[in-house]
């Protein structure tokens, strides 16, 4: 992959990065003013939900924009997105100018959550924590294609001296048994 296509990934990934720090941060101001929010959709346990949400909504983003474990962050965050979509955008509940506000929101939730996916699928790129740690190892899509990594040309072998072939064993007589 290039520098561009990585560049691309990198604004990717903190561009999705920054549509949840606010709301996560503003939550974690707050989590008893989002469990009360949770509790009046008839969520059980809102404390443990809301303080679930805090912990996903936080610590995501920022593996997110570091490019750590790329599928199961991936795959978290769209669910998180998803669930926090049905929860709190609940347009099918209200009517007028107030039921297309939250479907707009509840459909940007589902774009989030699309992008997670995307992400999950297509990885962070080179310009990621985990691009610097592979440094070394070459595209995984190349290896399953089947193509060899470049090598530099390998220097010609120093002749080994010759062996000479052996001769071949004649077995030898058993020895009578006293």
């Amino acid at each position: 992959m290039g520098a561009r296509n990585d560049g691309i990934l990198l604004a990717g990934r903190l561009l999705l990065a920054s549509a949840l720090l606010p709301a996560a941060i503003g939550r974690a101001l707050n989590p008893s003013g989002f469990a009360l929010t949770l509790a009046a959709t008839g969520m059980p346990y809102p404390n443990a939900v809301a303080t679930a949400s805090v912990v996903i909504g936080l610590f995501g983003p920022l593996l997110l924009a570091l490019g750590l474990l790329p599928r199961l962050v991936g795959l978290g965050l769209a669910v998180h997105a998803v669930v926090a979509g049905l929860l709190l955008h609940r347009f099918w509940d209200f009517s007028g100018a107030v039921a297309r506000v939250e479907q707009e929101l509840f459909l940007a939730q589902l774009g989030l959550a699309a992008g997670f996916v995307l992400y999950a699928v297509t990885g962070p790129g080179g310009w990621s924590w985990q691009g610097w740690w592979r440094k070394g190892e070459w595209d995984a899509g190349e290896r399953a294609r089947g193509a060899e990594p470049a090598r530099a040309p390998a220097a010609p072998a120093a002749k080994a001296p010759r062996k000479r072939a052996a001769a071949p064993r004649t077995p030898r007589p058993a020895k009578a048994a006293a």
